[in-house]
């Protein structure tokens, strides 16, 4: 690393920090324990992390409650025993860029704080065309080629694929894919999302019964495969 990435750990389970601590410190990172939401605030106006790490069980506010105030400084990691769909639906439709459930891999973890860096990118960086595999997804031109061929996608299926093309490794929720690529009121309509998901696979994967690409996370959402 040319700088070293500060990464605040929240957690009100020293045992937690220190495990954390010991495996960010190993792979280079700078690392902020805080036991508290208060903690939290502080680090984050003090030391100013690249990254957030956040339990939402704390001891004086629900760690949802620290996602907007977090969101635009930091990426923010949801780390969290609370595994139900609608606690990890609320965290990501917050500003959250992932959510891992404890217990966790510490590998694992690693791979979504580099995933969650690559988002902090130049705006002109996120112009250049996205490539997983032999597929590449052109954001400016608006083109999908596999293999070097142009790949027809309708626009919804466009839509749906470029909206996760600019957060990639990041789930993007049910909601948010509906609001943003039907527009508003149709943020219950699921269907259209599976639908638009056949498409794209049928199209874009080698095995569509096996996606590499486009990864469904029942009942949260979808993400587009990052590259590690």
């Amino acid at each position: 690393m040319t700088q070293t990435i500060t990464i605040l750990v929240v957690d009100d389970e020293p045992a937690i920090r220190r495990l954390f601590h010991a495996g960010l410190a190993r792979a280079g990172y700078a690392v902020v324990e805080a036991g508290t939401a208060r903690e939290a605030l502080n680090a984050m106006a003090i030391d100013k992390p690249e990254v957030v790490l956040l339990d939402l069980g704390l001891p004086d506010r629900d760690g949802l409650e620290l996602i907007p105030l977090m969101r635009g400084q930091a990426a923010i990691i949801v780390v969290s025993a609370r595994e139900a769909t609608d606690q990890k639906v609320a965290a990501l439709d917050l500003g959250a860029d992932d959510y891992v459930a404890k217990p966790f891999d510490s590998e694992e973890v690693l791979a979504r704080i580099r995933t969650a860096l690559r988002h902090r990118i130049p705006a002109e960086a996120a112009e250049r065309p996205v490539r997983r595999g032999d597929v590449e997804i052109d954001l400016v031109a608006r083109l999908v080629r596999k293999g070097g061929a142009e790949v027809h996608l309708t626009p919804k299926e466009y839509g749906f694929l470029a909206e996760l093309a600019r957060n990639p490794g990041r789930v993007i929720t049910h909601a948010q894919l509906l609001r943003s690529v039907w527009g508003p009121g149709h943020e219950s309509d699921v269907e259209y999302l599976r639908v638009a998901a056949r498409g794209i696979r049928r199209k874009l994967e080698d095995d569509p019964a096996n996606p590499a690409l486009l990864r469904n996370e029942p009942g949260v959402g979808y993400r587009l495969v990052s590259q590690d």
